[in-house]
């Protein structure tokens, strides 16, 4: 039996090389998303495809030193330092969320050099939302009889 030949073209042998470093981004859109308990920090292109992100819990954080500010701006120049590097020199913020990193975050954005078009408030607020769960009903214990 003779051996197959290998395909040069084939898709199993040859790598694929890593798009990250191949694409150039001059304009983007930075979304940080702060919860009580971490900070999210997301950069798309004007198309919503994402670039890179980062989190706090990904730049090392355990537990609740996750939500502190030093941790969202620790996440925020992490994923603004590789951005950076493909090119990046515009970007409009879009903020999410009640956490404590909302400011810490954008602070080491506006740091970073990255010439800011808007920031935005985008946290989702109820109107008038769902119907609360009926109020719960305790009997009172009568002082006079214990």
């Amino acid at each position: 039996m003779a051996k197959a030949i290998p395909r040069i073209g084939s898709r199993r042998n040859a790598r694929i090389g890593s798009r990250k470093s191949a694409r150039r981004i001059p304009k983007g859109v930075i979304h940080v998303q702060a919860s009580f308990n971490n900070t999210i920090v997301t950069v798309t292109d004007v198309r919503g495809r994402v670039v890179s992100w980062s989190s706090a819990g990904t730049c090392g954080f355990k537990g609740t030193r996750r939500g502190t500010p030093f941790a969202a701006q620790t996440a925020a120049a992490n994923v603004i330092r590789t951005v950076v590097d493909q090119g990046m020199q515009r970007a409009e913020v879009m903020i999410k969320g009640p956490g404590l990193g909302r400011d810490a975050a954008l602070r080491a954005i506006r740091r970073s050099g990255i010439l800011l078009t808007f920031v935005r408030d985008v946290t989702p607020m109820p109107h008038n939302g769902w119907r609360p769960p009926k109020k719960r009903r305790v009997e009172e214990m009568n002082t006079e009889e214990i």
